[in-house]
C-alpha cells in the first residue's frame, strides 16, 4: 500500500460531465488540498523554490492576496515551517481572513484603494517595502513568477489523459497564471482547440474598466505580466449578476462554487463563437474553487442587493 502525503491531495481532481443548455466538463479545483486552484502554485511554486536554492527552512514568505493564492500559500508555508506574511485588503472574505490565520500567517491590511476601488497597487506597495526593508524575506509575487504559471502544466497534463478532444477550454483570470501555464499545455496537446478567457466587469485585464468589482477571485485591479505567457483565442467580460446567477444555478446540481466558476458557466452558456455549431463539440471549463467561502457575500442576498444599488 503506498502511504500519501498531505500534498498528494493536490492535483488529479475530479471532471464532471454537467448537462446544461451547453453540455460541458468541468474540473472541480475546489477538491484540492486547501480548497482551490491556486494549491498548485503554491506547492510548486515552494517545492521549486526550495530546490533552486532561492528558499530555505527560515525564509519568510511574502504575498500580496485577500483570497486562495493566500489561503493556499498559508497551507503550504504551514507545511513547510516558512513563517508566511499574508498582505490583505479590507474586503477579505471573513472565512479567508480566519483560515489564513489559522494556518499561521501573519495578516497585514492595505487600507489605501484606487479610483476603481481596488487595492491591490496598495497591496502590492506594502509588499515591497517588506522587501526592501528586511532580509532572508522572499516575494511570491504571482502576478509575473514563472514557478505560479508553470505550476498549471500540470492542468493541461491531466485534461489530455482525460479527454480525447477538447474544442473549447473556458479560463477565469485574476493574475493569468492559470491561463498562462494550462493554454500552453492544451495547445501543444490539442492545437486546435480555442482557449476563451473569462472576466469579470471591474476588471482591468482585457479593457480599462471604470466600474466598482465587488466579487472576488476573478478579475484584477491591474495587468498581470502573466498574461504576455498566455495562449488565449478570445475573451468574456462578464457582468457580476451574471455569474451569482450562474452559482445558484449550479447549486441545483449539488454544485457549490465561487463566482470566478460562475462567471466561467455562464461564459459557456453565451459564447456565441459556437452556440450554432456545438454537434460533438468538446467544451471544458476550469472551476477554480468551492463556493463556501463566499456564504457571506454571493451566497447572501442582503450582500448581492447591495452590490447592485
Amino acid at each position: 500500500m503506498k502511504i500519501q502525503t498531505i500534498t498528494d491531495m493536490i492535483g488529479n481532481t475530479p471532471l464532471l460531465k454537467i448537462d446544461d443548455n451547453v453540455e460541458y466538463y468541468a474540473k472541480i479545483e475546489g477538491n484540492n488540498l486547501f480548497g482551490s486552484i491556486k494549491d498548485r502554485a503554491a506547492k510548486y511554486l515552494m517545492e521549486n523554490a526550495y530546490k533552486d536554492g532561492i528558499i530555505k527552512k527560515d525564509t519568510v514568505i511574502i504575498e500580496s492576496s485577500s483570497g486562495n493564492f493566500g489561503v493556499a500559500l498559508a497551507g503550504i508555508c504551514k507545511i513547510k515551517g516558512n513563517p508566511f506574511i499574508c498582505v490583505v485588503d479590507p474586503n477579505i472574505t471573513e472565512s479567508n481572513r480566519k483560515i489564513i490565520e489559522l494556518l499561521g500567517a501573519k495578516i497585514v491590511i492595505a487600507h489605501k484603494a484606487d479610483a476603481n476601488g481596488s487595492y491591490v497597487q496598495n497591496r502590492i506597495q506594502i509588499v515591497k517595502n517588506y522587501v526592501m526593508n528586511y532580509t532572508n524575506i522572499y516575494w511570491t509575487n504571482q502576478y509575473e513568477n514563472e514557478y505560479v504559471w508553470k505550476a498549471y502544466y500540470s492542468l493541461g497534463e491531466e485534461l489530455r489523459d482525460e479527454m480525447e478532444q477538447i474544442d473549447y477550454l473556458f479560463v477565469a483570470v485574476s493574475t493569468c497564471g492559470t491561463l498562462s501555464g494550462i493554454s500552453q499545455k492544451i495547445k501543444e496537446y490539442f492545437p486546435n482547440c480555442r482557449i476563451i478567457a473569462v472576466d469579470i466587469v471591474g476588471s482591468q485585464i482585457f479593457e480599462q474598466s471604470t466600474r466598482k468589482k465587488h466579487v472576488s477571485g476573478i478579475g484584477a485591479g491591474i495587468l498581470p505580466s502573466n498574461l504576455l505567457s498566455a495562449k488565449y483565442d478570445d475573451y468574456m467580460i462578464i457582468e457580476e449578476v451574471d455569474a451569482i446567477s450562474e452559482c445558484n444555478k449550479l447549486l441545483s446540481k449539488g454544485i457549490i462554487v465561487g463566482a470566478s466558476s460562475g462567471a466561467v458557466a455562464y461564459a459557456i452558456q453565451t459564447y456565441t463563437g459556437y452556440l450554432n455549431d456545438l454537434e460533438h463539440k468538446k467544451i471544458v471549463a476550469i472551476f477554480p474553487d468551492r463556493g463556501e467561502r463566499y456564504l457571506d457575500t454571493i451566497y447572501d442576498k442582503e450582500w448581492v442587493n447591495k452590490i447592485q444599488q
